[in-house]
């Protein structure tokens, strides 16, 4: 299964692409697609949703998994972060892939082990898990991340859904 792992932001839209083979995670590729804050939002927002829809195009992934909002510093930047997730979400959809939710403490317990960890220790593991030659920058680690939360999760994902239909 191929996943694509979103950590949105109006500013900065980290992706991560991996592979999950069996028992093995496998980094494919990872980036940021950084916004121009001098323009206009919602030509940040098409930005954002047509670098995503490329990035889906070359990499043709599976799944998405996107993480959820858990706190913003004010009002106006949990809207923009909301809408920058929706530009994201909006790209998954349209190319008719299910898109999956974490919260940042799922993503945590499910990489290094326990919900309140640092951004120094998610790093760090990423590298290990997915045999990294560097830490990648932190948007793309992010990305990383919630993809291998989707990963450690998907098969609860799958039995969820079965018994739901």
């Amino acid at each position: 299964m191929r996943i694509l792992g979103i950590d949105p932001g109006s500013r900065i839209t980290g992706y991560g692409i991996i592979s999950h083979e069996g028992n093995h995670l496998v980094h494919i590729d990872n980036g940021a697609i950084h916004t121009d804050s001098r323009k206009e939002f919602p030509l940040r927002l098409k930005e954002i949703y047509r670098a995503l829809t490329d990035v889906i195009s070359d990499y043709h992934p599976d799944a998405v998994a996107i993480e959820n909002i858990f706190f913003a510093t004010n009002v106006q930047s949990a809207l923009k972060l909301g809408q920058a997730r929706g530009a994201a979400i909006v790209a998954g959809v349209n190319a008719g892939l299910q898109v999956f939710e974490y919260t940042a403490l799922q993503v945590k317990q499910s990489v290094v082990g326990h919900g309140r960890a640092s951004k120094d220790q998610v790093q760090k593991m990423l590298k290990v898990l997915l045999n990294l030659p560097e830490i990648a920058q932190e948007d793309a680690s992010d990305a990383l991340a919630v993809a291998v939360c989707h990963a450690h999760s998907s098969r609860l994902n799958a039995v969820r859904s079965s018994l739901t239909r």
